[in-house]
């Protein structure tokens, strides 16, 4: 190959890399909706490991998962989310800043799909609306 030919390659490999990584992530756009993932019709299943699948969602979630404090969790309990019911589990907790502060305690809610847990919602008033807490101490214990 003559040295002009391989450098328009390889500048062509390192536009076109961007556009192919941008693919593989996707946009939030890109991700299902509750509805599309929920099982067709019927009751959704109730969430038999929800305490585990809420952490493993939370690790992933959190920037720091270390330091969390005052952790707690309600059990789940059937909410509509877009004119369906599903499994909704309750927290508070209060995480560590990225300066090493701990501010406000953070109210989130975790919606589970096919019993499963499927996302965070940030805006939980409504969803958690008198919600029964109960101590959460696997989440003060994560780790990196």
């Amino acid at each position: 190959m003559r040295p002009l030919a391989k450098r328009a390659a390889s500048l062509t490999l390192i536009l076109a890399l961007p556009l192919a990584l941008a693919a593989c992530f996707g946009s939030d756009g890109d991700r299902p909706s509750l509805m599309e993932g929920a099982q067709a019709g019927g009751p959704q299943p109730f969430p038999d490991n929800f305490r585990s699948d809420a952490l493993a969602l939370l690790h992933a979630y959190l920037n720091n998962p270390v330091g969390v404090r005052d952790a707690s969790m309600a059990d789940p309990v059937l909410r509509e989310i877009g004119g369906r019911q599903f499994y909704v589990s309750c927290l508070h907790f209060t995480p560590r800043e990225t300066d090493g502060s701990y501010r406000a305690m953070r109210e989130r809610a975790v919606v589970y799909v096919n019993g499963r847990a499927d996302r965070v919602v940030d805006r939980a008033s409504d969803l958690c609306a008198g919600a029964v807490y109960a101590p959460f101490p696997e989440l003060e214990k994560m780790a990196r």
